[in-house]
């Protein structure tokens, strides 16, 4: 299916030095009918399926979770990226973020999904032999089978590459296996599990980290205790416990020693697709808080009223907003990277190529998306009062399934470090012209200062301030790899500040180019779009600001921080504007439409 026509796919990272026109980015008002047709089907399933059943999910009843993934197995959730000949549809990656958005409605149950369509289904279909994929896809992909994905340890969480289970080879070719893994989604009741281990062919020998396909019933393999979550109670989640589990040979995935390709380009897709069900909850939670608004009264009228809800409001929406543009953005690359290439519809070579380039952007969608949800449902708390801190109301249980959402797929602050480190690399290999373009920065900021050409176009000057972004990006970077060479992983706070610095850079661009097509479009909620992409730009701009200078500030000292830090000065000129008129009106648009004022 073919949806990204138009769309042009800037390589990964390029985005900080190549300027966008709104007509090269996919947005979501671009979704074709048939995405739409997905989303429908989706939302239908989770509201009058999922959620009527949440308490007995949440009382642990893995049957009926079970009987569920067999549903949406019917109706193709669980094949939407894999080749028709292995029982998938097949889809394009915006259909993919479709579904990850409105599944996200019930999280446990997206919990469930994520680790059986994502973490044990995408690695199958990617790095499987033909013999594994007719194996085990199709058992999968119609829910006969429930997967797992068993990377994390007791000891290994963060440094997945330190970990310490063991698969032994034996003479005839098969792996003995044995070890212990933690907090595993679906462990309690699944069928196959993806484990990775340290292969040895005699006890000293430390081998290569690898994956293998492993059936429940192979034998020596038991789940541990349900763990006492904080929440996703609806959700299995135990250690693993692996005691002489015998694999047979053509069950290695992968090859020896390559398994942490495996593990780490699946979370490039993990990580996309958790920042889309991200956008998706806190979409819903801006729902619940402004019908809240509309019908609680406080001093005798809606609470809707009052300045300060409205402005909670608009901040929910247009950090929404601006995630939602990314993840689109992100998602529409991905496709026309792929479709920019030839290929056979079975060929996920090309798929596993496109998404890797885009590794910093997946990270950004899931660091941001996670960051932005805990924000609008913690203000949803917030707007709800009371109400909000019990059960009665679904605030509270959002509030505590969402926290772990900054854990997954790698913690926030592993892919806040891997954002810059990805892009050093990038720069140093040549594939990324980023040290060419800090250094011609660093002499135009050092020269005498130039006045931007009058435009009066809408948005023309929300775009220098994103162009500005670019250049803070740079700067921070440029400066960054120059200071400290090979020695810039050890950097992690400055580390910190580029990450915020390039995310916030992102998402302000795909925000403004998104309300530049609408505006462009003359789309009957154009307006809307133009503020929810003025505010979020001018406080983008704010942030980026203070985070380029506490960067400096970190590298540089004396009469060099002061010179970086007055020409710092001249790229943030910008006059403020009065956020608080635009919050206003995204406020009372979600309240009249008791929605997300952006939501199809």
């Amino acid at each position: 299916m073919s949806t990204t026509n138009g769309t042009s796919a800037l390589k990964g990272g390029e985005f900080l030095l190549q300027p966008s026109v709104p007509a090269s980015v996919f947005t979501p008002e671009r979704l074709t009918d048939e995405h739409r047709m997905i989303a429908a089907t989706v939302r239908d399933f989770v509201n009058g399926e999922v959620l009527p059943v949440l308490d007995r999910l949440e009382e642990k009843d893995w049957e009926l979770a079970r009987r569920l993934v067999a549903r949406g197995a019917e109706l193709g959730l669980m094949g939407a990226d894999v080749a028709e000949q292995y029982g998938g549809l097949g889809l394009d990656k915006v259909s993919s973020v479709v579904i990850s958005e409105e599944i996200s409605l019930s999280a446990s149950f997206a919990a469930t999904f994520g680790a059986h369509a994502n973490l044990v289904v995408l690695p199958l279909s990617l790095f499987g032999t033909e013999q594994q994929k007719q194996k085990y896809l199709p058992r999968l992909l119609s829910g006969e089978m429930i997967g797992a994905y068993c990377l994390s340890e007791p000891g290994s969480g963060s440094d997945a590459l330190g970990a310490k289970a063991r698969a032994v080879r034996q003479p005839d070719g098969s792996f003995v296996l044995g070890g212990e893994k933690m907090w595993i989604t679906n462990g309690g009741f699944a069928d196959v599990f993806i484990i990775f281990a340290r292969v040895e062919s005699s006890p000293s020998d430390e081998g290569g980290f690898s994956a293998f396909i492993v059936e429940r019933a192979f034998g020596g393999l038991t789940s541990g205790k349900e763990e006492h979550k904080m929440g996703l109670h609806g959700s299995s989640t135990t250690p693993i416990i692996l005691q002489d589990v015998r694999v047979p040979a053509e069950n290695l995935l992968g090859e020896i020693g390559k398994g942490h390709r495996i593990a780490f380009n699946v979370l490039n897709f993990a990580r996309y697709k958790l920042g889309a069900m991200c956008g998706g909850g806190a979409q819903g939670a801006i729902g619940e808080a402004a019908r809240y608004a509309g019908t609680r009264k406080q001093f005798g009228v809606p609470i809707a009223s009052f300045g300060a809800i409205r402005h909670k409001l608009g901040e929910m929406v247009c950090r929404a907003y601006a995630v939602e543009s990314l993840i689109y953005r992100t998602a529409g690359m991905i496709d026309a990277r792929i479709a920019a290439t030839p290929h056979e519809p079975a060929d996920q070579a090309i798929v596993l190529a496109a998404v890797e380039e885009y590794a910093v952007e997946a990270s950004i969608a899931k660091v941001i998306g996670s960051e932005m949800m805990d924000f609008v449902l913690d203000e949803n708390i917030q707007i709800h009062g009371g109400n909000g801190y019990v059960r009665d109301y679904p605030a509270e249980r959002h509030y505590r399934d969402a926290r772990v959402n900054r854990i997954f797929e790698g913690t926030n602050e592993i892919n806040r470090l891997l954002i810059p480190g990805m892009l050093a690399r990038r720069a140093v290999k040549g594939d990324l012209g980023l040290i060419a373009a800090a250094k011609a920065l660093q002499d135009e900021l050092l020269g005498p200062p130039t006045m931007p050409e009058p435009d009066d176009s809408p948005l023309a000057d929300e775009t220098r301030v994103v162009d500005q972004c670019k250049k803070a990006s740079l700067m921070v970077l440029g400066l960054a790899m120059q200071t400290y060479r090979e020695k810039l992983g050890d950097q992690q706070e400055v580390l910190l500040h580029a990450a915020d610095i390039v995310m916030d850079t992102y998402a302000a661009e795909s925000a403004l180019l998104r309300a530049r097509a609408a505006l462009a479009a003359d789309a009957t909620n154009a307006q809307l779009h133009s503020n929810a992409a003025r505010v979020f730009v001018n406080d983008a701009a704010l942030r980026i600001e203070v985070s380029a200078k506490q960067a400096l500030a970190a590298m540089l000292e004396g009469d060099t921080l002061r010179t970086m830090v007055a020409a710092l000065r001249r790229l943030f000129r910008q006059m403020p504007i009065n956020t608080a008129v635009l919050r206003r009106e995204l406020a009372d648009a979600a309240v009249a439409r008791e929605a997300y004022p952006f939501g199809s």
